[in-house]
Protein backbone atom coordinates (compact mmCIF):
# COMPACT_ATOMS: atom_id res chain seq x y z
CA UNK A 1 0.00 0.00 0.00
CA UNK A 2 1.21 3.43 -0.75
CA UNK A 3 1.24 6.42 1.56
CA UNK A 4 -1.87 8.02 -0.01
CA UNK A 5 -3.95 4.83 0.43
CA UNK A 6 -2.96 4.56 4.11
CA UNK A 7 -3.78 8.24 4.61
CA UNK A 8 -7.23 7.77 3.02
CA UNK A 9 -7.89 4.65 5.16
CA UNK A 10 -7.02 6.63 8.31
CA UNK A 11 -9.40 9.41 7.26
CA UNK A 12 -12.14 6.86 6.61
CA UNK A 13 -11.61 5.17 9.99
CA UNK A 14 -11.63 8.54 11.79
CA UNK A 15 -14.79 9.55 9.90
CA UNK A 16 -16.50 6.27 10.83
CA UNK A 17 -15.50 6.69 14.48
CA UNK A 18 -16.85 10.25 14.53
CA UNK A 19 -20.13 9.09 13.01
CA UNK A 20 -20.36 6.32 15.61
CA UNK A 21 -19.55 8.69 18.48
CA UNK A 22 -22.02 11.30 17.24
CA UNK A 23 -24.78 8.69 17.64
CA UNK A 24 -23.76 8.17 21.26
CA UNK A 25 -23.66 11.91 21.95
CA UNK A 26 -26.91 12.42 20.04
CA UNK A 27 -28.52 9.59 22.04
CA UNK A 28 -27.50 11.29 25.25
CA UNK A 29 -28.94 14.61 24.12
CA UNK A 30 -32.31 12.99 23.35
CA UNK A 31 -32.58 11.18 26.67
CA UNK A 32 -36.04 11.68 28.15
CA UNK A 33 -36.41 12.86 31.72
CA UNK A 34 -37.92 10.23 33.99
CA UNK A 35 -40.51 11.45 36.51
CA UNK A 36 -42.24 9.68 39.39
CA UNK A 37 -45.17 10.72 41.57
CA UNK A 38 -44.07 12.33 44.85
CA UNK A 39 -47.03 14.06 46.53
CA UNK A 40 -50.34 15.81 46.14
CA UNK A 41 -51.04 19.01 48.09
CA UNK A 42 -54.50 20.11 49.17
CA UNK A 43 -55.47 23.56 50.40
CA UNK A 44 -57.60 23.06 53.52
CA UNK A 45 -59.40 25.43 55.89
CA UNK A 46 -58.23 23.80 59.13
CA UNK A 47 -55.16 21.59 58.87
CA UNK A 48 -55.89 19.83 62.18
CA UNK A 49 -59.49 18.90 61.27
CA UNK A 50 -58.36 17.63 57.87
CA UNK A 51 -55.43 15.69 59.34
CA UNK A 52 -57.77 14.02 61.85
CA UNK A 53 -60.10 13.01 59.00
CA UNK A 54 -57.27 11.48 56.98
CA UNK A 55 -55.81 9.64 59.97
CA UNK A 56 -59.18 8.39 61.29
CA UNK A 57 -60.88 7.49 58.01
CA UNK A 58 -57.97 6.48 55.78
CA UNK A 59 -55.47 5.42 58.47
CA UNK A 60 -52.78 7.67 57.02
CA UNK A 61 -49.78 8.34 59.23
CA UNK A 62 -48.55 11.88 59.90
CA UNK A 63 -44.97 12.61 58.86
CA UNK A 64 -43.24 14.65 61.59
CA UNK A 65 -42.37 18.23 60.63
CA UNK A 66 -40.57 21.00 62.52
CA UNK A 67 -42.76 22.89 65.05
CA UNK A 68 -42.73 26.07 62.93
CA UNK A 69 -44.79 24.25 60.25
CA UNK A 70 -48.04 25.09 62.07
CA UNK A 71 -50.32 25.34 59.04
CA UNK A 72 -48.94 22.27 57.29
CA UNK A 73 -49.34 18.52 57.80
CA UNK A 74 -47.67 15.86 55.67
CA UNK A 75 -49.13 12.38 55.57
CA UNK A 76 -47.72 9.16 54.17
CA UNK A 77 -49.58 7.40 51.36
CA UNK A 78 -46.98 4.59 51.45
CA UNK A 79 -44.16 3.77 49.05
CA UNK A 80 -42.62 7.23 49.49
CA UNK A 81 -45.78 9.00 48.27
CA UNK A 82 -47.28 11.78 50.37
CA UNK A 83 -50.36 13.91 50.91
CA UNK A 84 -49.58 17.48 51.97
CA UNK A 85 -52.31 19.45 53.74
CA UNK A 86 -51.82 23.22 53.69
CA UNK A 87 -53.99 25.80 55.43
CA UNK A 88 -52.05 28.84 54.29
CA UNK A 89 -54.54 29.98 51.62
CA UNK A 90 -57.99 31.07 52.73
CA UNK A 91 -59.89 31.00 49.41
CA UNK A 92 -62.57 28.36 48.92
CA UNK A 93 -61.60 25.55 46.60
CA UNK A 94 -64.19 24.32 44.13
CA UNK A 95 -63.80 20.92 42.55
CA UNK A 96 -65.90 18.13 41.14
CA UNK A 97 -65.91 14.35 41.46
CA UNK A 98 -63.79 13.87 38.34
CA UNK A 99 -60.92 15.47 40.28
CA UNK A 100 -60.23 13.07 43.13
CA UNK A 101 -57.63 11.22 45.15
CA UNK A 102 -57.93 7.48 44.51
CA UNK A 103 -56.69 4.81 46.91
CA UNK A 104 -56.95 1.01 46.69
CA UNK A 105 -57.54 -1.57 49.38
CA UNK A 106 -57.67 -5.35 49.57
CA UNK A 107 -60.25 -4.87 52.37
CA UNK A 108 -62.86 -3.02 50.32
CA UNK A 109 -65.96 -4.44 52.08
CA UNK A 110 -64.47 -3.69 55.50
CA UNK A 111 -63.64 -0.16 54.40
CA UNK A 112 -67.20 0.49 53.18
CA UNK A 113 -68.48 -0.84 56.51
CA UNK A 114 -66.14 1.60 58.31
CA UNK A 115 -67.64 4.50 56.31
CA UNK A 116 -71.13 3.38 57.40
CA UNK A 117 -70.06 3.11 61.05
CA UNK A 118 -68.50 6.59 60.91
CA UNK A 119 -71.67 7.99 59.24
CA UNK A 120 -69.68 9.16 56.22
CA UNK A 121 -71.88 9.43 53.14
CA UNK A 122 -70.51 7.63 50.10
CA UNK A 123 -71.84 7.09 46.61
CA UNK A 124 -71.17 5.58 43.24
CA UNK A 125 -69.74 7.86 40.54
CA UNK A 126 -73.16 9.13 39.33
CA UNK A 127 -73.95 10.17 42.93
CA UNK A 128 -76.37 7.49 44.16
CA UNK A 129 -76.00 7.48 47.95
CA UNK A 130 -74.74 4.31 49.62
CA UNK A 131 -74.18 2.63 46.27
CA UNK A 132 -70.99 0.96 45.07
CA UNK A 133 -69.77 1.73 41.56
CA UNK A 134 -68.36 -1.10 39.41
CA UNK A 135 -65.92 -0.04 36.72
CA UNK A 136 -65.81 -1.80 33.32
CA UNK A 137 -62.76 -3.75 34.53
CA UNK A 138 -64.70 -5.11 37.53
CA UNK A 139 -63.04 -2.92 40.17
CA UNK A 140 -65.51 -1.74 42.83
CA UNK A 141 -65.29 1.84 44.04
CA UNK A 142 -66.96 4.35 46.34
CA UNK A 143 -66.67 8.13 46.43
CA UNK A 144 -66.90 10.45 49.43
CA UNK A 145 -65.71 13.90 50.48
CA UNK A 146 -63.29 15.16 53.09
CA UNK A 147 -64.14 18.14 55.39
CA UNK A 148 -63.12 20.63 52.66
CA UNK A 149 -65.15 18.98 49.90
CA UNK A 150 -62.31 17.17 48.14
CA UNK A 151 -63.44 13.92 46.53
CA UNK A 152 -61.82 10.64 47.52
CA UNK A 153 -62.24 7.34 45.76
CA UNK A 154 -61.48 4.06 47.48
CA UNK A 155 -61.47 1.05 45.22
CA UNK A 156 -60.98 -2.67 45.46
CA UNK A 157 -57.82 -4.28 44.24
CA UNK A 158 -58.42 -6.45 41.16
CA UNK A 159 -59.79 -9.58 42.81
Amino acid sequence: MNYQTIKNMKKTIILLLLIQLSGIVNGQENKEVSLTFNHIALSVKDVNISAKFYTDVLNLKIIPLPPEAKDVKWMSLGDGKELHLLSVLKEDVKTNKAIHLALSTADFDEFVQKLREMNIEYSDFPGNLNKINVRPDGIRQVFFQDPDGYWIEVNSINE
